[in-house]
């Protein structure tokens, strides 16, 4: 570890294979970053203010909610999912029965 002072050495780090990996290690080096210039009294006003509304109630509210809103909209993908088998067994039993009486099987498919 270098002494106090010293700049660190940079760790070589694998290329990324993937943009969003890349996107991942700058993002990490600009967080590296600011927390240096936190730490040293040396970040600029956006860079302070960034981090206090991180640490916000409002954002922990708003960080929230949009978890919640993720989860609904989770609930009515399966819903619509779960419908959909449950529209597909009433179209099987109601074939089976039409089919068992010596009816014509309807094909929704096809119309």
């Amino acid at each position: 570890m270098p002494a106090k002072g010293e700049p660190r050495r940079r760790q070589s780090r694998r290329p990324a294979t993937t943009p969003e990996n890349r996107e991942n290690q700058l993002v990490n080096l600009a967080v590296d970053l600011a927390e240096k210039q936190l730490s040293d009294g040396t970040a600029s006003a956006q860079v302070i203010s960034h981090y206090l509304k991180l640490g916000s109630t409002r954002e922990q509210l708003e960080q929230e909610r949009l978890s919640g809103e993720n989860s609904l909209l989770s609930a009515k993908i399966e819903a619509m999912a779960s419908t959909k088998r449950i529209e597909e067994l009433y179209e099987a039993a109601l074939n089976a029965m039409r089919n068992y009486a010596g009816q014509d099987v309807l094909d929704y498919d096809d119309e």
